[in-house]
């Protein structure tokens, strides 16, 4: 676990033996000078610390105690040298510019997150369909990576340390960390929410032609997404086709050309840990190392399998060994996946953003599982006995019918 600001930010100004008030005086003081000697050895290095930990672990610094604590330090350092103040006054001033982007965060999911249940004749904002608002495969997968660019940029890579290595075994179960994961909540449930949207858009026509039509875009659309490198949005919008109320839509799939589908689903088999993904993720990473344009740069991986290998680590490793050591092979593993996460999520997105295409994304309401289950049954009848009573037991519970 890494110590908290305060702790490392206490000692950094406590091996600056004097005391910030009435310092500035006895600067010209024998012992100020020695003072001045001494802070100039290490200044650099203790400046170039501050930077990368501000600029990499800005949220660290969320707290008035972890500012003062920074600014005791620059009140320490900055009168030793005329580049050390100049320094520590650019280093707080883009530090304060990181934490007042952080607390606006990216277009909010406000009213979306929560689906909403099936009804026979919908609203107009519930009418309105995605294909109505972009018909092209290639638009949309570039809007969806506008969107997880977007959301990837908030992630800060502490909260996966937050997430899970709030417990070192060895040394009891106090936690190190609070459970500041905001940022990595929100980007989970924009997952879910791409999942429940490509599920809602597929059943809520009431023609099957046009339903097929709906899945054949989405899988157009999908394998854009992976063709980019857009791997998040392609196992949602796998995954919003492979859910129950959708595939059961078998008069739906039977007008399908589904070999494309076929493929897509080949690549994100779960079978052998995601072994065909991570092929793919390991080729698309090496690609973005060596590109020349900022279209093959991008890297964005599926986000909640990413978590999971963090997760694992952390529970398959202790972080101290039996003798009381820091277990640093964990911790360098670690710092590596980390580490590619960092690289791919400061990527600029190549693709001209569509306002009226990202807002479609975030706010067009989604139907609720049970909702989705109503829609399928409204549009292909239940097959058997089990079906029956689900879709009478829906019909009276959402709809007040029998």
């Amino acid at each position: 676990c890494r110590p908290s600001p305060c702790a490392v930010l206490g000692t950094c100004a406590h091996s600056l033996s004097m005391p910030t008030q009435d310092y500035y005086p006895r600067l010209a003081h024998p012992g100020g000078l020695a003072l001045q000697a001494q802070v100039r050895k290490f200044g650099t290095k203790l400046l170039q610390l501050l930077a990368e930990w501000t600029e990499t672990f800005p949220r660290d610094f969320q707290e008035e105690s972890a500012i003062g604590h920074l600014k005791d330090v620059a009140g320490r350092i900055a009168p030793c040298d005329e580049a050390y103040r100049k320094r520590m006054q650019q280093l707080l001033q883009a530090l304060h510019q990181r934490l007042a982007a952080l607390g606006q965060g990216p277009e909010g999911l406000v009213g979306a997150n929560k689906p909403i249940s099936y009804r026979t004749k919908p609203p107009a904002a519930i009418h309105r369909e995605l294909l109505g608002v972009c018909s092209d495969p290639y638009t949309l997968a570039q809007q969806l990576t506008h969107v997880e660019l977007e959301r990837l940029r908030h992630v800060g890579p502490e909260e996966f340390v937050q997430a899970f290595g709030n417990k070192d075994r060895l040394a009891g179960s106090k936690p190190c960390f609070g459970d500041k994961t905001n940022s990595l909540e929100a980007y989970v449930q924009w997952f879910n929410r791409l999942c429940y949207l490509v599920a809602t858009e597929i059943c809520m026509p009431a023609k099957k032609k046009q339903r097929a039509q709906v899945i054949e875009f989405f899988i157009d659309v999908a394998r854009e997404c992976f063709n980019i490198g857009n791997f998040n949005s392609l196992m949602a919008i796998i995954s919003g086709m492979n859910t129950s109320p959708v595939s059961r839509l078998r008069k739906t799939w039977a007008k399908v050309k589904t070999a494309k589908f076929f493929i897509l689903e080949h690549q994100v088999d779960p079978t052998g840990n995601f072994c065909n993904y991570r092929t793919a993720l390991r080729g698309a990473a090496h690609c973005s190392l060596t590109a020349h344009s900022s279209r093959e740069k991008v890297v964005i991986p599926f986000f909640s399998l990413l978590i999971k290998d963090v997760y694992f680590l952390h529970e398959g490793c202790t972080s101290r060994l039996p003798n009381g050591h820091v277990n640093f092979e964990k911790f360098l593993e670690l710092a590596k996946q980390v580490g590619e996460f960092i690289t791919w999520k400061q990527v600029e997105c190549p693709f001209e953003q569509d306002p009226s295409i990202t807002h479609y994304l975030y706010t067009a309401p989604v139907f609720s599982e049970d909702g989705l289950y109503l829609a399928s049954y409204e549009s292909e009848s239940p097959e058997n006995q089990t079906e029956k009573e689900r879709w009478k037991s829906l019909r009276s519970s959402v709809l007040g019918k029998t």
